[in-house]
């Protein structure tokens, strides 16, 4: 299954000191000397939108270094993936397009890129069809990368937006927002039980689990995990369970599902995190079997991307784009909502 991961899981930091002994160049050159797999156009974009830097202050491409200079540039973090891209022509739900970017809503079960084990039937396979069909030329984030214009990514089983860059300028100035924390991303999930208090704050680092290598837990110690803050705040309580807000400052994998299982609300169906069981309920077989027909109609972590804000790389303005429950989401609820209107009619509700 496929890690959550918005922006330090695609993108990193790479230090770059200037030679004492280096003499007078322009940084465009020395940059694209010292990171061959990425071409000079792409580092003269990213000169020019903030995602390279020199002393921490943005210079223009014809700056001449200067010795003991710092340079800081925001690459793309390459991970192990099968050697070439298929383009497949697999249906897209493309809810916004410009010559800049694509904002594109991922039904659940849908991979984002390929990776060992898969390989095809990814969102980039179907984007990268879908951008030669339309005449584009895939947006490559390094020369022998395979992304084809991804900026962040969610899980398999999250349904949500995505934004797709379309071209060199667009993605370096969207990676610079991401990497930054000023893109405004909410999320919604059903998760077990009544979030205490109603509305606050997760600020707890969050690194992999010390036994269960394939999940991610929360640390007291600052020294441990890497820091992580998720703002909730519950929109709808029905007791056994609700429906919450999210908000994310950082993007760390699985950030949201970790964070509300450490605040004893997983989100529902969440295999991986405890939510695919009975957290908050009686053990009669009623209303296991209630609960069961919930699951049925949700058959997995019940946890959508629904909004995602920016400024748009081209016009320099913010925009914003939203989307509702996918209908998995909104069915359980429904069902949820009808099984606690009747207790709380009957006043048969645990107090």
């Amino acid at each position: 299954m496929e890690d959550e991961a918005d922006n330090e899981e695609l993108f990193e930091v790479q230090e770059i000191l200037v030679d004492p002994k280096q003499s007078p160049v322009r940084i465009d050159k020395f940059v694209t000397d010292k990171l061959p797999r990425v071409s000079r156009n792409r580092v003269q974009n990213g000169i020019r939108t903030g995602s390279i830097l020199v002393d921490g202050q943005q210079v223009k491409p014809n700056h001449k270094l200067s010795p003991g200079e710092l340079i800081t540039v925001i690459v793309p973090r390459h991970a192990d993936r099968p050697e070439g891209l298929v383009a497949e022509d697999i249906p897209l739900d493309v809810r916004y397009e410009d010559d800049a970017l694509m904002i594109v809503h991922k039904p659940p079960g849908m991979v984002v890129h390929p990776g060992v084990g898969n390989p095809s039937g990814t969102l980039v396979n179907a984007l990268a069809h879908y951008l030669r069909h339309e005449g584009d030329i895939p947006v490559l984030p390094g020369n022998d990368d395979d992304r084809v214009g991804l900026v962040h990514r969610i899980d398999k089983d999250t349904s949500g937006l995505l934004v797709i860059a379309k071209t060199d300028e667009a993605m370096s100035h969207l990676a610079r927002q991401f990497f930054d924390h000023s893109i405004d991303r909410t999320y919604q999930a059903i998760v077990w039980g009544s979030p205490d208090p109603a509305e606050g704050t997760i600020d707890r680092n969050i690194g992999r689990h010390p036994r269960l290598r394939q999940n991610y837990t929360v640390f007291d110690e600052e020294e441990a995990g890497k820091s992580a803050v998720t703002h909730y705040r519950t929109l709808e309580d029905l007791y056994y369970v609700s429906l919450c807000e999210l908000k994310l400052e950082t993007g760390r994998t699985h950030q949201i599902r970790v964070h509300m299982k450490s605040i004893g609300n997983p989100v529902f169906m969440d295999d991986k995190y405890g939510g695919n069981r009975i957290v908050k309920g009686t053990v009669y077989s009623k209303y296991k079997t209630f609960v069961e027909r919930c699951m049925e109609l949700c058959p997995r972590q019940a946890l959508h991307a629904k909004s995602i804000g920016f400024i748009h790389p081209t016009t320099r303005k913010y925009v914003h784009f939203d989307s509702d429950l996918p209908q998995d989401m909104h069915d359980s609820l429904e069902r949820w909502r009808t099984y606690v209107g009747h207790r709380r009619h009957n006043n048969l509700l645990e107090s």
